[in-house]
């Protein structure tokens, strides 16, 4: 499947990346959903429901995947159940896999391989693109986030909120009356695995509340 995502080339993806750099996040799902729906995905981590909210707007038939690690907060997992009624979506959970009832304390790097990005790339086994929430003001580490790209599975990847600011999302939400998960409201900007997370404090970024301490910035779905 992903040899069908190459016939939109490299040089295409780079000239659009240019381009969707400059244009509302709409025209963006938009395309994604002319070019490759049904065998396009979103990637949701029920922080908010600013891009489901959109894609539902563009085509309600997207598959909306989450992936359950197993150690999620209770708030996201009532998120989950929200936007699937609000919506009248059947969300398809990823896991969770079963593996030692603590394995984020033995090997952080390896519990985040297997229970996110093991389980992404199962979802991702027929599809030809897939979308994410992944924003540049989050943190200096995805400030040069592209809008489309190729991922490392030779997949499109697209990021159609890649532009949008904290207040880009807050207005959305506000005019939208978009579900947001509870934890937000607490300091907690980028929402994880409990055991991983924490609320931000002021001047951080949003992504500074995740696995704080340690040089570890991305759990590897993104790389």
């Amino acid at each position: 499947m992903a040899g069908a995502a190459r016939s939109v080339s490299d040089a295409q993806l780079e000239e659009l990346d240019g381009r969707f750099g400059h244009e509302p996040a709409e025209a963006v799902v938009a395309w994604a959903v002319e070019q490759f729906h049904p065998r396009l995905c979103l990637a949701a981590s029920m922080s908010d429901a600013v891009l489901i909210d959109l894609t539902v707007r563009a085509e309600p038939s997207v598959e909306i995947v989450f992936i359950d690690t197993g150690y999620h907060f209770p708030e996201t997992m009532e998120t989950l159940d929200t936007v699937q009624q609000r919506y009248g979506l059947k969300v398809r959970v990823m896991g969770p896999p079963r593996e030692p009832a603590e394995f984020w304390k033995t090997d952080p790097a390896a519990c985040c391989s297997a229970y996110k990005v093991a389980q992404l790339h199962a979802a991702l086994e027929s599809k030809l693109a897939w979308m994410s929430g992944l924003r540049r003001a989050e943190s200096p580490s995805r400030a040069g986030a592209p809008v489309v790209s190729r991922d490392r599975r030779g997949l499109v990847k697209v990021n159609p909120l890649a532009t949008w600011s904290d207040d880009d999302v807050a207005r959305y939400v506000a005019e939208h009356d978009v579900p947001v998960n509870p934890l937000v409201a607490k300091g907690y900007l980028s929402i994880g695995c409990w055991p991983c997370t924490r609320p931000v404090e002021a001047g951080e970024h949003a992504r500074d509340g995740r696995w704080a301490g340690s040089a570890k910035t991305e759990c590897g779905l993104h790389v």
